[in-house]
């Protein structure tokens, strides 16, 4: 990217970032050029609803070239909450910047005053939002209907995760790569394929975590490439499940994730298709099958876990997963 940058000049951003959008993308990029350093200071207060530390961290990644501060003074919000409300406002300012920026950037009225108390030049950046139609209280409110404006650093935070869940040969795998081709996103699949394909399906004590750790990097990738919802190939409840079946238990850490990661919809495959051989299948007995089923509706109602029992022929399931999808989004 061609530089224009005066040489020595400072810059200042500062914002609330509730959450960081496309809009707040283009400020940073704008800002970077036309100041050859740039503090960007991430205000947040205890009682908001996206945790500070976390807003931070997302700027942090869409500016990495810029200092980046999170400030947690509880400082008033708008100026007729407290006479000495731009005094407070410098004071956080100077502690953080003590020689003050040589310009102040912003697409709000308040940059003006903001520049004039710290003696710097303001710099406004379009005001009329015309650029970037967007806004973060548009974001908070309606997050699908504004999704390309999300950034992918973002886009986890408000993704609908939905796994498909239940016993082996109930057409999981199938079902979330069509539900990600129908909703034009992205699916993680069973982590635990690739990784025991090339024992002939044969999975040992030790690929136990190397199946958990895997399945939750790949989810965590995924969702910043999720098109508003992933649907996902099981998840680690299934994990500890299949340890406790093979190898009579599992390791803590694993059922503390499987108690933490929730999901916002598990589609809950039945076990009324036929069982298909396969090197990574174990149970081709109706009554183990049945047996599974029961224990994953109890894993999901122990955990109290949104499900919808998926069965019938596949072309009944695909339907009844969609109408499941569907209406999670519209409530989304």
């Amino acid at each position: 990217m061609e530089k224009i940058a005066e040489a020595g000049r400072s810059g200042l951003i500062i914002g609330k970032f509730l959450p960081p959008h496309q809009g707040h993308q283009y400020l940073f990029d704008f800002a970077r050029s036309y100041a050859e350093r740039l503090t960007v200071l991430v205000c947040t207060l205890r009682t908001e609803p996206i945790p500070g530390e976390t807003r931070a961290a997302w700027v942090r990644e869409m500016i990495p070239c810029a200092r980046v501060v999170h400030v947690t003074d509880e400082n008033p919000q708008d100026p007729r909450e407290h006479p000495e409300f731009w005094q407070i406002w410098e004071r956080t300012i100077r502690r953080v910047l003590p020689e003050g920026p040589d310009f102040v950037f912003a697409s709000e009225s308040y940059g003006w005053k903001l520049a004039e108390v710290l003696g710097a030049e303001y710099v406004p950046v379009d005001h009329a939002r015309q650029l970037v139609p967007i806004s973060g209280s548009e974001i908070r409110d309606r997050p699908m209907q504004n999704w390309d404006y999300i950034p992918s650093c973002v886009r986890p935070h408000y993704v609908r995760r939905v796994c498909v869940f239940g016993p082996e040969s109930t057409g999981k795998s199938s079902l979330a790569r069509q539900l990600a081709k129908h909703y034009r996103t992205v699916y993680a699949a069973e982590y635990a394929r690739g990784l025991l394909d090339h024992k002939d399906g044969r999975c040992d004590p030790e690929d136990i975590e190397r199946i958990a750790r895997g399945h939750i990097a790949s989810e965590e990738a995924l969702a910043r490439q999720a098109n508003r919802v992933l649907f996902c190939d099981t998840d680690v409840i299934t994990t500890t499940i299949w340890s406790e079946i093979l190898f009579g238990g599992c390791p803590k850490w694993i059922r503390e994730e499987a108690d933490r990661r929730a999901y916002h919809l598990y589609l809950l495959t039945d076990v009324d298709v036929p069982w298909v051989k396969d090197p990574q299948r174990y149970q081709p007995a109706d009554t183990d099958r049945r047996k599974f089923l029961q224990r994953c509706i109890g894993e999901l109602e122990r955990r109290r876990r949104p499900y919808a029992r998926i069965s019938g022929t596949w072309e009944e399931r695909f339907a009844r997963a969609c109408a499941a999808v569907d209406d999670l989004l519209e409530r989304a």
